[in-house]
């Protein structure tokens, strides 16, 4: 189960990354996008939604101060 865990969750980034193409996304674009591919990924593996999208959602408006996603 984490193998597809993983790869919903790969599959759900990618689909939504292609909504910040030609604009310049913000911490909230980005946190709001990572909450929904949190939520998606917890509930698919059988895990607490809200959790995932906690931890989805700081990810996502982390991940340019790492430079993971500019």
């Amino acid at each position: 189960m984490p193998k597809f865990l993983a790869l919903t969750a790969l599959v759900g980034t990618t689909a939504l990354a292609g909504c910040t193409q030609g604009i310049n996304p913000t911490d909230m674009d980005r946190a709001i996008i990572g909450a929904g591919v949190g939520a998606t990924a917890a509930s698919v593996g059988g895990k607490n939604a809200i959790k995932g999208a906690a931890i989805g959602g700081a990810a996502g408006a982390l991940c340019d101060d790492v430079r993971l996603c500019q």
